[in-house]
């Protein structure tokens, strides 16, 4: 049992860390919903709803209409003569979001009572003038008007003229498969205008929002409760009431609401009987100050057959309210959205069957990565994840674009991307496990000299298929060397290289090295930044803890088809670099060897790049320059140039291979390891390994004596 669980233990670990993501999404806490929101709301940023004309214009009471009527709240007066020029234009219906919770203050019963008049003659003549309340009152009346009422979910009771707020709705409701108060929000309080203008008008609707953890309003109830008793929001109370209808229909499934109807509009909603507003771009032309309709200023085909809100846009009297789209609006352009949403069909669809799709979705993929990763090289493993990544994408933006349903991408995405990262955390654990204990269990079977030797050649790539445009020697001064070189391909025309001495030598050196090179094949496999594959081998180095040591190595990335090389020389030998005229020039080393500074900043990573199309990039180890030749004297970096300036033909192979020559001339021992790598990219053609090598054994044969 034990032996199974350590086996598969990677796998366990990821189950259990499912199991959490998934009670994470189960549980949806307030930071997760926010998450989601904010992918909800890129749908929209990116595809804005564009539409030229609108069904609904709102009379906005602006800072100009401020300027012209002064302080809020005006004399109703105001109001009733904005509704006569509204009517004559015959719009479908025109909604007040603005309240009316006290008498006006120019009414005969405001004037008797502020100044406190007790003559019955003049109490008797005041209380037969039209005030601006009545003026008002039969306006409404006499129009298809519809007038706000808000849910409130403050603790405290709130009263209308010393009376708790209590009215009953103006349209019929009417359901089928179920109760809908069982599924609708409701606020425990409500608010709403004095009793005779709420009497007069066609329809009464609610303008409440529902609290939203960022202040954003994303979604709308179209019906509400208040004291128990349904309301319209107010854009379906304005379509009811535009379209002449008396009655609201609600269908109901075993879930919730399914349906909301208003003849001839029908909505699906949620099953709490909410919808998610579609905005539209703000445009000016939907707009008309308040002051110019009251002056008659406006064309009459303005509110022909139009849906009329009046609202307030004035910054000093707070209705303004966040979108997904990333603007502050005032609060009656939501409505207006919402009714032009219901009009066009085009609102938005959050499914709760959406919900389980998310999350199989995302445990599918999450698995199928993790598998994955584990299974094939970490660059293959990357290239699904980030094709994952992008076809999540595409599949929420595609439901959205052509379904108007909200998909969360964000918790696949999330999940995806803790799961990948999981999935090559184990693997580079288990493939550095893997490489240290065979490296150690074969240096306990053989001889220590010879087996880490072979061991080490093991570890080296084969140049002679790079030998056209990068190539590379090593020579040990014993069986192990402390110096290392590696070239990896990781696309077309981009290769990884680098070169390396590591402190010391023998086999706690080749350790040391093959440490180094494992972290160096895992990061660049990925096609990290050239900076944070040295960041990532240094930080790896040090934790590593081989007391004492630290390589000096040349880090380099080069595009055979641009020319251009991207390096980090951490500090080691100068590296040579000279044109086909044979100018040289040496680029010294400009930050301090890896594993020396524990979790250094990348900021000290110094990169640096050059192009080489008509240049020659050499690399060589200190085993090169303090090398000795015949004569007995140093090599030198001078030695390294009178080399090349004897060379007629200028290749990769032959740079290296003269270097090695001259200083290999037959010691019997070496003075350092000898490790030089060449770049020239007058031919960048890879070679055929393997013909070459069929061909030299056909050779070989043919050449073989006849008996």
């Amino acid at each position: 049992m034990r032996t199974l669980l350590l086996k598969y233990k990677n796998y366990l670990i990821f189950f259990i860390l499912l199991i959490l993501l998934i009670a994470l999404k189960v549980v949806n806490p307030s930071f997760v919903k926010s998450i989601s929101f904010i992918s909800f709301d890129m749908y929209q940023k990116v595809f804005p709803l564009e539409k030229k004309d609108s069904n609904v214009v709102i009379i906005d009471i602006d800072e100009k209409s401020l300027d012209y009527f002064g302080q809020f709240p005006w004399n109703r007066g105001v109001f009733a003569k904005i509704i006569e020029r509204v009517s004559a234009s015959n719009p479908k219906a025109i909604g007040f979001d603005v309240f009316f919770t006290e008498k006006d203050k120019q009414s005969p019963e405001e004037i008797i009572k502020t100044y406190n008049i007790t003559s019955n003659e003049v109490i008797d003549h005041l209380q037969n003038i039209q005030g601006p309340d009545e003026i008002f009152r039969q306006q409404l009346e006499a129009s298809k008007s519809v007038i706000a009422v808000l849910g409130s979910n403050f603790s405290q009771q709130i009263y209308i003229n010393n009376e708790r707020y209590n009215r009953t709705a103006k349209a019929r409701f009417l359901s089928k498969g179920g109760d809908p108060k069982l599924f609708t929000f409701a606020f425990p309080h409500s608010i709403g205008s004095l009793a005779k203008l709420e009497e007069s008008v066609k329809g009464l609707g609610s303008i409440s929002f529902l609290d939203q953890t960022d202040g954003i309003i994303r979604s709308l109830p179209l019906i509400v409760r208040f004291n128990n008793k349904l309301y319209p929001t107010m854009g379906l109370e304005m379509l009811r009431v535009g379209e002449n209808q008396k009655n609201l229909y609600i269908e109901l499934n075993e879930v919730g609401i399914q349906r909301i109807s208003s003849r001839p509009h029908k909505v699906i909603s949620d099953p709490n009987g909410i919808i998610w507003i579609r905005y539209k771009k703000s445009k000016k032309n939907q707009y008309i100050s308040a002051s110019s309709v009251f002056e008659g200023q406006f064309q009459k085909s303005k509110f022909r057959d139009k849906y009329v809100l009046i609202g307030a846009s004035a910054q000093g009297l707070f209705d303004l309210v966040k979108t997904p789209l990333g603007v502050t609006i005032p609060g009656v352009e939501v409505h207006a959205n919402v009714i032009e949403n219901i009009l066009d069909q085009n609102y938005l669809i959050r499914n709760p069957d959406t919900y389980i799709f998310e999350l199989l979705f995302s445990i599918i993929v999450a698995f199928i990565t993790f598998y994955l990763s584990q299974k094939i090289k970490p660059k293959y493993s990357l290239a699904i994840f980030f094709g994952s990544f992008v076809s999540v994408v595409i599949i929420g933006f595609s439901i959205f674009l052509f379904r108007s349903e909200l998909v969360d991408i964000s918790y696949p995405i999330f999940m995806l991307t803790i799961t990948f990262l999981t999935g090559l955390y184990f693997r580079f654990v288990e493939e550095n496990k893997i490489a240290l204990s065979n490296l150690q269990k074969e240096a306990k079977l053989l001889k220590e000299r010879e087996l880490a030797g072979e061991v080490q050649k093991s570890l080296f790539p084969d140049i002679t298929k790079y030998e056209n445009f990068i190539y590379a020697t090593n020579i040990p001064a014993r069986d192990v060397s402390g110096d290392y070189f590696d070239v990896i391909g990781v696309g077309k025309d981009e290769y990884y290289f680098t070169l390396a001495d590591v402190s010391g030598k023998g086999v706690k050196a080749g350790m040391y090295m093959a440490k180094a090179s494992s972290i160096f094949r895992t990061l660049s496999n990925l096609s990290y930044p050239l900076e944070k594959v040295v960041f990532g081998v240094n930080n790896e180095i040090v934790e590593a803890k081989f007391k004492g040591m630290f390589v000096t190595a040349v880090f380099g990335k080069v595009n055979t088809q641009t020319g251009d090389v991207t390096f980090v020389n951490a500090g080691h030998e100068s590296i040579m670099v000279f044109d086909r005229d044979k100018n040289f020039e040496f680029i010294k080393s400009e930050m301090p060897p890896i594993g020396i500074i524990k979790y250094f900043a990348e900021s000290m990573v110094k990169s640096k790049t050059i192009n080489i199309k008509d240049k020659n990039f050499v690399v060589y180890t200190d085993g090169v320059t303090e090398g000795y030749l015949k004569n007995g004297q140093e090599l030198g970096a001078d030695g390294v140039e009178r080399i090349v300036k004897d060379l007629s033909s200028i290749t990769p192979k032959n740079i290296v291979d003269s270097i090695a020559t001259e200083l290999n001339w037959g010691a019997e021992k070496l003075r350092d390891d000898i490790t030089c790598l060449a770049l020239n990219l007058d031919n960048t053609e890879l070679i055929d390994v393997k013909k070459r090598k069929k061909e030299a054994a056909k050779k070989a044969e043919e050449e073989k004596p006849k008996n």
